[in-house]
C-alpha cells in the first residue's frame, strides 16, 4: 500500500476516543431533548389537573357580595387573568409565558411567581442538598464499614442501621434531635431557623430515612462484588482489604447507587415539608402550603413543576454518568 493511501486511509477513519465522544454527545442531545419534553408534559399535566378542580380565589371573590363589583369590572378581571378564555387556551397562554420566563402572579398575594418562590427556594434547596450529600456520606460510611469490619456483632450492627434509619419517622428524629441538640446541648437556636447549626439538624432529620435506602443498595452491590473473580484475585495477590474495597469493590458497585440516590431525591423534596414544619423554616414546601390553601393556582403549578424539573433534571445527569462510571456500556445501545 502507497504512503499516500495510507495517509487518506488514516484521515478517513477518526480515532477511537473521537468516535466515542461523538457518540456519547448524540447520547446526550437526545436524553437532553427527552428530558425537557417530560418537564413540558409535566407543566401540561399539572396544569389540566388544576384546572379541572372547583373554585379560585379570583371567582370567590369575584361572586362575594361585600365586594361590590359590577358586571363589567368582574368581566374585565376574570379577562385580566385569562379565566374567560377556554382551557386549552388558557393552556397554549400560560406554557408560552414560561417558555419565556413569565409564570404569571400569584392569585392571594398578586405578586409575580418568581419572586414568591425566589424568596423561598433558597432555603429549601440549602436543606435539600445538605440533606442528600449528607444520606450519601452515611451511606457511604455505612456501606465500607459493611466490608471492612471482619464478621461479628459489629457488622451486624453496621447492616441492621439502615433498617432502623428507615423505620423511624422525619418527625419523631426531628424532635429527638432538637430536644437533645437544641434544648439539651444548646448547639443550635430554635429562635433562628435558617442558623447554620439548625440548617444541619434539620437536613440530618431528613438525611437519616433517605440514607437507609442508598446504604441498603450499597451494601448489597459490595456484598455482590465481592464474590467475583476479579475480588478474589485481589485478596490472593495480598492486597489489604481497604485496597480492595476502594479500587476494585467500589467502582463497580457506583452504577446501582447512583440509580437510587436519584430515586430517593422525590423523598428528599417530599419530606422538606415536614422538616421545615417542624424547624420552623420558610421554604418550598410552606408556599406549598400555602398555596393549596388559599388555591393559589399559579404558584401550585409553579411550584409542583419545579419540583418534577428537579427530579428531571438530577435523573438525567445520573443517566449522563453511567457510560462514565462503567466503561462496558459505552458504544452499547445505552449510548445509542
Amino acid at each position: 500500500m502507497s504512503t499516500t493511501a495510507v495517509l487518506a486511509d488514516s484521515t478517513a477513519a477518526p480515532p477511537a476516543a473521537a468516535a466515542s465522544l461523538r457518540r456519547y454527545a448524540a447520547f446526550a442531545a437526545r436524553r437532553t431533548a427527552r428530558a425537557l419534553i417530560v418537564i413540558v408534559l409535566a407543566y401540561v399535566l399539572v396544569f389540566l389537573v388544576l384546572a379541572a378542580l372547583p373554585g379560585d380565589p379570583i371567582s370567590a371573590q369575584l361572586e362575594s357580595p361585600q365586594a361590590g363589583y359590577t358586571d363589567a369590572q368582574k368581566a374585565q378581571i376574570r379577562k385580566f387573568y385569562g379565566l374567560d378564555q377556554p382551557v386549552l387556551l388558557q393552556l397554549l397562554i400560560s406554557l408560552g409565558s414560561a417558555l419565556r420566563g413569565n409564570l404569571g402572579l400569584s392569585l392571594s398575594t398578586s405578586q409575580p411567581v418568581t419572586t414568591v418562590l425566589g424568596d423561598a427556594i433558597g432555603s429549601t434547596l440549602t436543606l435539600a442538598t445538605t440533606a442528600l450529600a449528607l444520606a450519601v456520606l452515611i451511606a457511604a460510611v455505612l456501606g465500607l464499614l459493611s466490608r471492612l469490619l471482619g464478621p461479628g456483632p459489629l457488622n451486624a450492627l453496621v447492616r441492621a442501621l439502615p433498617a432502623a434509619f428507615l423505620s423511624t419517622p422525619n418527625f419523631v428524629i426531628g424532635l429527638v434531635l432538637i430536644q437533645v441538640l437544641a434544648v439539651g446541648l444548646g448547639l443550635f437556636s430554635l429562635v433562628d431557623p435558617d442558623s447554620a447549626g439548625s440548617t444541619l439538624a434539620a437536613a440530618l432529620t431528613l438525611a437519616i430515612p433517605v440514607s437507609a435506602q442508598i446504604a441498603q443498595v450499597l451494601i448489597t452491590a459490595l456484598d455482590e462484588s465481592a464474590g467475583q473473580d476479579y475480588a478474589e484475585v485481589a485478596l490472593a495477590r495480598g492486597l489489604p482489604p481497604v485496597q480492595v474495597v476502594l479500587r476494585h469493590l467500589l467502582r463497580p458497585s457506583l452504577l446501582p447507587t447512583v440509580t437510587v440516590v436519584g430515586l430517593v431525591l422525590g423523598e428528599v423534596l417530599g419530606g422538606s415539608l415536614i422538616t421545615e414544619t417542624i424547624f420552623g423554616r420558610t421554604g418550598i414546601g410552606t408556599v406549598v402550603q400555602k398555596a393549596v390553601t388559599a388555591q393559589d393556582v399559579p404558584v401550585l403549578l409553579a411550584a409542583v413543576v419545579l419540583s418534577a424539573g428537579v427530579f428531571v433534571v438530577v435523573n438525567l445527569v445520573i443517566d449522563l454518568l453511567y457510560p462514565l462510571l462503567d466503561p462496558r456500556l459505552r458504544g452499547t445501545e445505552a449510548t445509542r
